[in-house]
């Protein structure tokens, strides 16, 4: 993908188009500015630098524009979340994330629909699948409300331990549901 390629979604109100997010290649700074990200409480759990294997590949410039991609709210401009996408034929398995001030604020669904849609349109996705930790249920709502079912469920080594995770699908691209 060029680098100077966005993808911008919007969303209808009436016969309004309110703007969402651009997804983008991630660039250093934003690399950078979600290492400083800081979520609350157990959702600490998201923090960047929790897990070094994970901050090493975020920091990594190879894997921006291949891998790591930043999320801008269209509004204001300003880097709104990352999507990482690890693409195996047509099924891409993504990993998202809203910057902690975001959070709980209703914008989970349009931030992950508009990552869907990039996926499906900029890199050729038809099904989907994630891994959340067990406990983050806000997320897992947002998830089901999208159209992706549990598949399983698994423990993983990370952050410095071993925890529950839930592997969700969805076997339809973004706009065909």
């Amino acid at each position: 993908m060029p680098n100077g390629w966005v993808a911008a979604w919007a969303r209808r109100v009436g016969d309004v188009a309110v703007p969402e997010f651009a997804i983008r290649p991630m660039t250093a700074a934003d690399a950078s500015a979600v290492t400083a990200w800081r979520y609350p409480d157990e959702y600490s759990f998201y923090n960047a630098d929790a897990d070094l294997d994970d901050l090493a590949e975020l920091l990594d410039p190879s894997e921006w524009g291949r891998r790591y991609f930043a999320a801008d709210e269209l509004d204001g401009h300003t880097l709104a979340g990352l999507l990482v996408v690890k693409l195996t034929g047509s099924v891409a398995e993504i990993g998202l994330g809203l910057r902690p001030d975001l959070t709980g604020q209703g914008l989970g669904e349009s931030f992950l629909r508009a990552c869907l849609r990039f996926a499906s349109a900029a890199l050729g996705a038809q099904r989907y699948t994630l891994a959340v930790a067990a406990f983050n249920r806000r997320a897992i709502a947002v998830y089901e409300r999208a159209g992706f079912v549990e598949v399983e469920r698994f423990e993983h080594a990370t952050n410095g331990g071993r925890h529950a995770f839930i592997r969700m699908a969805r076997d339809t691209a973004e706009g065909s549901s």
